[in-house]
């Protein structure tokens, strides 16, 4: 293309993109990109793990956001919360400032719908798209190119980058304005969180009264308890085992932001509200970087308070 600016299109294109944070999620991700063809430019602020994208996939990096973003017609980031997403967006050095009119920000930080709104307002101000897409499927989903994304912003900028984004993912969708996606992705946390602490009640209970958990999870696996979370977790949580992804200490970040906007809208959140506590328990047993599985942890050791 000779212009920053896309179009929607049913067919994939060849397009100049930015990923802004080479993270467990952003590094796959914005391999899966280069992997689709597009040409790829990548930031992050350690400088070691762009280098070492680059000489993985190949594609260019540069030192601030600024430069990554400048002829790009699609600018990616995941970072790791609101002050983060601001301080790659905004300012002297920000992607906003290096990028062109008519080029759109797609941002897969899971965040407030807060600063989504803000930012999608200073971006209107510049003739820019911005896009809120935060994700679910964890560390495999981006690895394997399965995740879900669920996107706020104006139809136009969302069908201009639907495509693109399926690159790493197996379903993207709008569900409204600016924050949407984000508000989505907080009742996405309310359901695991609520489903973890019941499966995590579950097998204790079964192990206290010494049933053969894996033969109970198969045979309530096939009924109206099945879950994503019980075929993939149940039996690692059985054993013990919390290595797989998404941690403790993200979550408690986004049950965060899950709170701070019911406190907004009026939203009564009881169970959510216990669970982030239980959480904090995992968080005091050295848990903070084990998966968030690991809720059963507390109810096998002296934090059952």
């Amino acid at each position: 293309m000779s212009s920053p600016g896309i179009e929607p299109s049913d067919t994939p294109r060849t397009l100049r993109v930015a990923f802004l944070g080479l993270g467990v999620m952003g590094y796959p991700m914005a391999g899966h990109l280069k992997r689709a063809g597009h040409d790829v430019v990548v930031y992050n602020r350690s400088t070691a793990r762009a280098e070492q994208w680059v000489k993985e996939h190949g594609g260019q990096m540069q030192a601030t956001p600024r430069l990554a973003a400048e002829n790009a017609d699609v600018v990616f980031s995941c970072v790791g919360n609101d002050d983060d997403l601001r301080s790659v967006v905004l300012g002297e050095n920000g992607a906003f400032a290096g990028m062109a009119p008519g080029s759109i920000y797609v941002d897969h930080t899971t965040a407030s719908a807060q600063v989504a709104r803000e930012l999608h307002a200073i971006a209107a101000q510049q003739n820019l798209g911005f896009v809120d897409a935060p994700v679910s499927g964890g560390q495999a989903g981006a690895q394997h190119g399965k995740l879900t994304v669920m996107c706020g912003g104006d139809p136009a900028h969302f069908e201009s980058i639907q495509l693109v984004c399926m690159a790493y993912a197996q379903a993207v969708t709008r569900l409204g304005g600016p924050g949407a996606g984000q508000l989505c992705k907080m009742v996405n946390q309310i359901c695991i969180g609520g489903l973890l602490q019941s499966l995590s009640e579950a097998i204790a209970f079964g192990q206290r009264a010494g049933l053969d958990i894996e033969a109970v999870l198969k045979v309530i696996g096939k009924g109206a308890a099945q879950s994503w979370q019980m075929d993939n977790r149940g039996s690692t949580m059985n054993e013990g085992r919390f290595d797989f992804g998404f941690a403790v200490d993200w979550m408690r970040k986004d049950l965060g932001l899950v709170l701070d906007e019911a406190q907004r809208n009026g939203a009564s959140l009881p169970i959510t509200a216990l669970v982030d506590q239980f959480y904090a328990d995992v968080q005091r047993m050295g848990g903070g970087r084990w998966d968030t599985s690991s809720l059963i942890a507390r109810l096998n050791s002296n934090g059952t308070t």
